[in-house]
C-alpha cells in the first residue's frame, strides 16, 4: 500500500504546482469546466459564436453568445456567479475563472 501511494503521489513531488501551466489548466476549463463547454458558445476564440436559430412570431431569430475576449476579470467573475436566461451556472472558483481569463487573454494575443 506504500509503494502504491508513493507511485500515484510521486508526481506531485516531481513536478510540485507546475504540473500543468496556468494556460493548460485555464483551457481545459474553458473547454469542459462542468460538462458544458464555454466555447460551444463563446467560440474557440472566444469572439462569440452562434447558439441557435428559431422563428418567433414567424420570424426567423439567431442566439448569439457574447465576444468575452474584452471583458475585465471582475466582470468575468460577477457575470459566471450571477444567473443568466441562457448561459448555465457552473459553479466555478475565482481560481478557475482567473485561469479561464488568463487562457483568453493569451489566445487574443495569438
Amino acid at each position: 500500500m506504500k509503494n502504491l501511494l508513493f507511485v500515484v503521489l510521486l508526481p506531485f513531488f516531481v513536478y510540485g504546482d507546475d504540473f500543468i501551466s496556468d494556460y493548460e489548466y485555464g483551457g481545459m476549463l474553458y473547454e469542459n469546466p462542468r460538462g458544458v463547454s464555454c466555447s460551444k458558445c463563446h467560440g474557440k476564440d472566444a469572439k462569440g459564436e452562434l447558439i441557435a436559430t428559431y422563428k418567433e412570431n414567424g420570424v426567423k431569430k439567431e442566439l448569439y453568445g457574447p465576444d468575452i475576449t474584452n471583458v475585465t476579470l471582475e466582470n468575468m467573475i460577477q457575470s459566471t456567479s450571477s444567473f443568466h436566461d441562457v448561459m448555465p451556472t457552473y459553479s466555478l472558483t475565482n481560481e478557475e475563472i482567473k485561469a479561464i481569463y488568463k487562457y483568453i487573454q493569451t489566445q487574443k494575443k495569438k
